[in-house]
């Protein structure tokens, strides 16, 4: 199960950043035909370095800052999601765990009866 999630959190990372390089060759593609540098057609991805030492990032027009992806995981983990599903799969591992410990009780108990 391992393997498997983390063989589709790489496909998904490689699929995404395909589709940002694909949308960066759009717009130079885009560039270049116009013949001339429209500041106001941006890149997918843009990032820029300061002087200070500071990097910038930015996807699709929107700064994304360390700041910010703190901020964001601070509020997910002041969100407690209900998940249906996963509700969905602990109450029904209970109940097969119960019925399968059961059967096992019920099948030694028999065994035992006839054994004496």
């Amino acid at each position: 199960m391992v393997k498997f999630m983390l063989k589709c959190f790489v496909l998904c990372s490689v699929l995404l950043f395909g589709v940002l390089i694909g949308m960066q060759q759009a717009n130079q593609g885009m560039l270049k035909m116009k013949g001339y540098n429209d500041p106001e057609l941006q890149g997918a991805f843009q990032v820029e370095s300061e002087q200070t030492g500071d990097v910038e990032a930015s996807i699709l027009g929107n700064k994304v800052t360390s700041q910010d992806l703190q901020q964001k995981q601070e509020q997910l983990e002041q969100i407690e999601a209900f998940n249906f599903f996963s509700q969905v799969g602990k109450q029904f591992a209970s109940i097969v765990s119960n019925g399968i410990s059961t059967l096992v009780e019920s099948f030694a108990e028999w065994i035992n009866r006839f054994l004496r």
